[in-house]
């Protein structure tokens, strides 16, 4: 079974302030789904290290119904029993977090506040600000010169000590207190190490090094940070697309300017050229064309008319257009890309879970080794005690796990952001990971490889027939028919019509009437039989349109057929190419569709599929993926996520061809592409392989410049300040290594390597 689009708890892992640094929240879009009283910002949460010491601080308390974390945010959702939330709020304070009720208009109580440039932060973040990283950086240069230069005496000793411990006060007043909470609680995390490494350095006689190894770990930790927020930031630009105004208009008949949020359902708005939409809506006067990025990936403008659906945050590039809104603010298409992209960011992928675990098991083990260097050296390698807690107190410091724990969040998101850009809409990391073992891709035909639109391809006068007069004759009849194939030979004929008399519909066959004084039938071929008009010639016709999928309407009088017009849903532009990448990938394509057979076998010829099945219905489509599952091994589903939502959810990762606003679509599949564009599924799977490989190029430098210090700690030279710059140092590689997938723009699917 594949899992289920839900948060899952986290393993114990890096407690860094580096991995979990308070940043601006990336909006209130989840909001109005929870309610106000159970929701809380919790400002130093947004890693799985803080998830997990929450989880584990609520564990014992029974009432809990369920937990909904969501990280990039820093929000907590608790669904619990009238009883049981006070008691869970007091557990979490004491494991060293302060909740804050989040209020109903969906900002908290307090938040990051933004004057111009200037940034206010919250009194927990990084070291309490940059000025204070400065003066403690500051003072700990003061203390190493006074150590350096200074000379003997107990006045400049104590005067150095005294400045020193100011500077680690100044920069790790937090890591004491988390770290404090955490040695209270039994957890070793890279604050509770970090706090006994530079306290015992400075009880040593260390003190200038303890100093200036807690600024420079602040300091680093908040260029960390600030690399991680453009991680987890990125999706937060989309929510600046939609403007906070709009011009209603007012039951008066004026317009005014009106905030978004006061904008009732089914209002008139006005946008003019060079705006973006401020809300969903249906056009109902004016004519422009719509540049549709931001909802689908693709820059080229849609023409818009009246009755055409708009999306909140596109740009209306010419002419004015007032739609009628059909979504409200905080339930826009924009605002459930950003929601659903908020909850993706806060699931664990696979390759995540484990480096959790095994950060769970590194952590204790390297201070076990930490609590032998000191207690075994003296007696193994002569040294003394107090160059061998020295050496144990630079082994806490390169143990901090945080940039093996670091490397894949920032990886798993980026690759998220990098999607969505795309029109991609990946719904959990574990998708974005399990896209890249799909042996096999099951493709339904209408509307996902071709148009889903019947058209008119071929049309041919039979025997001596006026083709002028026989074309307006059956543009005449069709025009009277509400079937899809009628209506795609009258829209394509394109044909002055004339008066219909006496027309009727024959069930099963076709159409009746009198053009222009002639009796005329239009219809299939059965309907030709049954009124004797059929020959050889005839039958040879029909079965060469039918072996290339079309659908055949003759137009006959009592005595001859007089035209044959061959109507068929082509082939999307983008089709062949999307085939063709997903074949390159070493992806086997199957057609699963309900039409005949005949026809399955035709579109999937055209467009290079390995394979078509037709005359399947929605059961018949669930038992095909299952016996590709057994065949080929990991099978996705594309369809429309409607029709296909059995087969998407058996598939092990489903693509829903969606559409930009189809709430079906969007819950149904694992995938949502948002433009309609197959090309987009290839994509899908390049860049999870080229996420696979950036996560284990991290996890690969992260073990081993932690190796190579390790064996240098005990056995060489390493000291304080090459354990902060081996711990920071690959920190900030792997998370600039996992920023690259945001730089993506449109990579080809084929032809490049996952690197």
């Amino acid at each position: 079974m594949k899992p289920e689009n839900t948060l899952s708890p986290s393993a114990d892992s890096c407690g860094s302030k580096a991995c979990c640094t308070p940043t601006p929240a990336v909006g209130t879009v989840a909001t109005p789904h929870v309610a106000d009283g159970n929701l809380f910002r919790i400002a130093t949460m947004d890693c799985s290290s803080e998830e997990s010491e929450i989880r584990r601080a609520l564990e014992p308390i029974s009432g809990i119904r369920s937990l909904g974390f969501q990280l990039g945010a820093r929000t907590l959702k608790i669904d619990a029993s009238d009883s049981a939330l006070p008691l869970a709020l007091d557990a979490i304070r004491k494991a060293g977090f302060d909740p804050l009720p989040v209020q109903p208009a969906g900002r908290p109580a307090t938040d990051v506040e933004t004057d111009g440039d200037n940034e206010h932060e919250h009194e927990s973040g990084v070291g309490g600000g940059v000025y204070r990283l400065v003066a403690a950086l500051v003072l700990a240069i003061g203390a190493e010169s006074i150590s350096y230069f200074a000379p003997e005496g107990m006045g400049w000793k104590i005067g150095g000590m005294a400045i020193a411990a100011i500077a680690i006060w100044l920069a790790g007043i937090d890591t004491y207190k988390k770290g404090m909470g955490a040695l209270i609680h039994g957890k070793l995390n890279i604050n509770a190490l970090m706090a006994v490494a530079v306290t015992g350095a400075f009880l040593i006689g260390q003190w200038p090094e303890a100093a200036m190894v807690m600024a420079l770990y602040a300091i680093a930790e908040l260029i960390e940070a600030k690399a991680v927020d453009r991680a987890r930031n990125s999706i937060k630009g989309l929510l600046e697309m939609a403007p906070e105004e709009a011009l209603m208009l007012s039951a008066d008949g004026s317009w005014a300017m009106t905030a978004v949020t006061a904008v009732p359902l089914e209002s008139t708005v006005r946008i003019k050229p060079g705006e973006r939409v401020p809300l969903d809506g249906v056009v109902v006067k004016g004519n422009g064309a719509i540049n549709q990025a931001p909802i689908t990936g693709e820059s080229i403008p849609v023409d818009k008319a009246p009755g055409d659906q708009v999306f909140a945050g596109t740009i209306n590039e010419t002419g004015e257009l007032e739609i009628r809104v059909t979504a409200a603010a905080n339930n826009t298409t924009l605002a459930r890309i950003i929601h659903a992209v908020e909850q993706a960011q806060g699931t664990r992928a696979p390759t995540q879970r484990f480096v959790d675990k095994f950060a769970a098991i590194y952590t204790p083990a390297v201070f076990a080794i930490a609590v032998a260097v000191a207690v075994l050296t003296p007696f193994l390698l002569s040294l003394t005690w107090q160059e061998a807690l020295y050496k144990a107190l630079v082994l806490l410091v390169i143990a901090c796990p945080c940039a093996l724990v670091i490397s894949t969040p920032v990886t798993v998101v980026s690759g998220l952001s990098a999607a969505a850009r795309r029109g991609i809409l990946i719904k959990g990391g574990t998708y974005l990971e399990d896209a890249r073992l799909l042996k096999a891709i099951a493709l339904d035909k209408t509307g996902t490889i071709t148009e889903g639109k019947p058209k008119l391809v071929d049309s041919r006068i039979w025997g001596n027939a006026d083709e002028a007069t026989s074309k307006r004759a059956a543009a005449s009849l069709a025009s009277r028919s509400d079937h899809p194939v009628s209506k795609a030979i009258a829209t394509s004929l394109e044909q002055q019509v004339s008066d219909v008399q006496d027309f009727k519909a024959i069930p099963g066959r076709g159409v009746q009437g009198t053009v222009d004084g002639q009796t005329l039938l239009m219809g299939n071929h059965r309907l030709m039989e049954e009124n004797g008009l059929s020959s050889t010639e005839l039958k040879a016709e029909l079965a060469t349109h039918e072996k290339q999928g079309r659908t055949v309407t003759l137009l006959a009088n009592g005595k001859e057929v007089l035209a044959l017009f061959a109507v068929a849903d082509t082939i999307k532009e983008t089709s062949r190419k999307a085939i063709a990448d997903l074949k390159a990938l070493g992806v086997t394509t199957v057609m699963l569709t309900g039409d005949n057979s005949a026809t399955a076998k035709a579109i999937a010829s055209e467009a290079g599929i390995d394979d078509a099945r037709g005359d399947l219905l929605p059961e018949a489509k669930l038992e095909a993926i299952k016996d590709m599952q057994k065949r080929y091994g990991a099978t996705g589903m594309t369809g429309d996520g409607i029709n296909d939502a059995p087969a998407l959810a058996q598939a092990d990762v489903g693509f829903a061809m969606g559409g930009a606003g189809t709430d079906t679509a969007m819950e149904a599949a694992d995938v949502v592409i948002m433009n309609d564009n197959l090309e987009r599924v290839a994509e899908t799977v390049h860049l999870s392989k080229r996420t696979h490989s950036i996560l284990w190029q991290n996890i690969t430098l992260a073990l081993g410049i932690k190796s190579v210090f390790l064996v240098m700690a005990v056995f060489g030279t390493a000291t304080m300040w090459m354990a902060v710059f081996a711990d920071m140092g690959a920190s900030l590689l792997v998370v600039g290594n996992g920023l690259r997938l945001l730089r993506i723009k449109k990579q080809a699917a084929v032809g490049s390597g996952p690197g």
